[in-house]
């Protein structure tokens, strides 16, 4: 069943035991009918906050037909594919792998996922001389082709953005690099931050000019929703990009391989592919959230592979540095 959102919406549980409506995401009660139907995985308190408004803030992918793709890269699928990969382990040499961002409450997650990913990709090609996280903030705020900031935005435009225009280095709040994050971490925000201006200017303590810090895309692409492809990409040349619908339930997530329990959508959400694996008998991607490490199984989460669970093997993006 598609829902009718410009037709991209996925349902994404193929079970009929879904929590009513009118359960609060934010509320005990979620909580309590989530693990009471004994699923694949458990839920737990996230958040601080019981204001939906915030959630709001914490899904920014744009839905419309003038969303733009990347052309399909054509993909050798490679023998032997193992049943469990963490790119973390994999490459433990680059440390972006295995860091976790928040965006606070900015739309922001369509840079995360690929400021992230960029960010690894960077680090696996140098053989671990670059080690540096490319920013959120130079993206978010620079990228006007990109959609509208902390108001949401499109993941391969984005992707686009780091070949044509280059992106400079940035950590998190208050962090290191050209440009860090600007917005403060936010546990009890109700309204969606406003975009920072476009500063083509590094913060003071760093040792370089914007225009010396530049890292470029070599090639930007859309990689196949085929599992094997995925793999295959992700084993390659290291995480992706992916968006996926988030429902009222994933808020809540702590443990396990997602399946969706609610059939109250709240929007699209980028995101980071590193790894695959099975648990327990099911099949699941191994993917990095940009909402704290507080958040999920310490800011990750496992998602159902194979059945586009959610959308989340519908629009996966990926690209190469330039060296």
């Amino acid at each position: 069943m598609l829902f009718s959102l410009l037709g991209v919406f996925f349902l994404c549980g193929l079970s009929e035991s879904f929590i009513p409506d009118n359960v609060h995401p934010l509320s005990e009660e979620m909580i309590e009918k989530i693990n009471a139907l004994q699923t694949t995985w458990k839920a737990g308190k996230n958040f601080d906050v019981s204001q939906v408004e915030y959630l709001k803030c914490l899904t920014g992918v744009r839905r419309d037909s003038n969303a733009r793709k990347l052309p399909r890269k054509s993909i050798s699928i490679v023998n032997d594919i193992p049943d469990t990969f963490d790119a973390r382990t994999q490459w433990p040499h680059c440390p972006s792998i295995s860091f976790i961002r928040d965006q606070s409450n900015c739309g922001s997650c369509w840079a995360f996922g690929a400021v992230e990913a960029m960010s690894d990709r960077i680090c696996i090609a140098t053989k671990g001389s670059f080690t540096d996280e490319i920013s959120a903030e130079d993206l978010v705020t620079c990228c006007d082709s990109c959609g509208y900031g902390c108001g949401g935005g499109y993941p391969a435009e984005a992707w686009d953005y780091w070949v044509d225009k280059g992106l400079v280095t940035g950590g998190l709040y208050q962090g290191g690099g050209c440009r860090p994050y600007t917005i403060k971490p936010c546990a009890n925000c109700t309204d969606i931050a406003p975009t920072p201006p476009c500063v083509e200017q590094c913060q003071a303590s760093y040792p370089k000019k914007y225009s010396e810090d530049l890292h470029y895309g070599q090639e930007a692409y859309m990689v196949s929703g085929d599992v094997p492809t995925m793999q295959t990409e992700i084993m390659t040349n290291g995480p992706v990009e992916a968006d996926f619908d988030v429902y009222a339930d994933f808020f809540s997530y702590k443990s396990g391989v997602y399946i969706q329990k609610s059939q109250v959508l709240y929007g699209g959400h980028a995101i980071r592919i590193l790894g695959w694996g099975i648990e327990n008998g099911t099949d699941y991607w191994l993917v990095a959230n940009s909402w704290g490490s507080d958040w999920g199984d310490k800011g990750y989460f496992k998602i159902r592979r194979g059945t586009n669970e959610c959308g989340i093997e519908y629009d996966v993006n990926a690209g190469l540095p330039q060296l």
